[in-house]
């Protein structure tokens, strides 16, 4: 007798073979980009059996992806998502096929720049963003105006460093503890002073280094278990 092989949803499905995040798969699901056996399927909860259904997304049949992770320093005025609807450039169209199959794990919005992993690993995505995971942000920060040492007792959540500070600019370093849309500039923003340059240069125990804007290198498993303890990494396909 046969073991009886149980369905998953469809995103669910699509974020376990590593080709969507589950949040990209339910949007690419609705939008009628998903194939089942040749047919659309607008439900992202619809029960399927991956290792026999025939799943393509924009008309690509996709299957399991190779483990695979990279570190990117995404550029300026990009933005991180697979497909914009106003035509803006993204981090796929930096990355060209360098990007197949991976995923960006969390997000920098158009005008950040620096650290950005993007992986097949959507167990490890999920860790990553989970906020109870404690993950360290480090960003280069330079904003308006003068920023004393006393209004950063004013900036909740965060620890931040004065570097240098003139009544033109000032120049901080800031650590975050979890990755709200826009949050460095909504703080600055709350004390009076506008961000102008914003860069991310270590995301837990990865620093950006010395890549330039677009360039990108593999990141083993075994560097993203030093970098983020307790975090879950996907084992080798046995």
């Amino acid at each position: 007798m046969r073991p009886r092989i149980s369905g998953v949803a469809l995103n669910r499905a699509l974020s376990k073979l590593g080709i969507l995040s589950r949040a990209q798969a339910t949007d690419a699901i609705r939008a009628g980009r998903v194939r089942v056996d040749g047919r659309v399927v607008l439900d992202p909860a619809r029960l399927v059996v991956p290792e026999r259904a025939r799943i393509s997304v924009d008309g690509e049949v996709r299957t399991r992806a190779r483990w695979r992770t990279i570190l990117f320093h995404k550029p300026r005025g990009v933005v991180t998502t697979r497909r914009d609807p106003e035509g803006r450039r993204t981090i796929y169209d930096v990355l060209g096929e360098d990007a197949r199959g991976l995923i960006a794990v969390g997000r920098l919005d158009r005008a950040t720049t620096g650290a950005l992993l993007l992986t097949t690993d959507t167990q490890f995505a999920n860790w990553i963003m989970n906020p109870a995971n404690d993950v360290s942000r480090v960003y280069v920060v330079t904003v308006r105006g003068e920023v004393t040492p006393a209004m950063l007792n004013d900036l909740p959540a965060t620890r931040a460093t004065l570097r240098k500070a003139s009544s033109r600019e000032s120049h901080l370093v800031v650590e975050l503890r979890e990755g709200k849309n826009r949050q460095v500039r909504r703080l600055f923003d709350a004390i009076g002073h506008e961000v102008t340059r914003l860069k991310r240069v270590t995301l837990g125990g990865l620093e950006i280094g010395a890549l330039e804007p677009g360039e990108w290198r593999e990141v083993t498993r075994a560097e993203l278990r030093a970098a983020f303890p307790g975090a879950r990494v996907s084992a080798p396909s046995s």
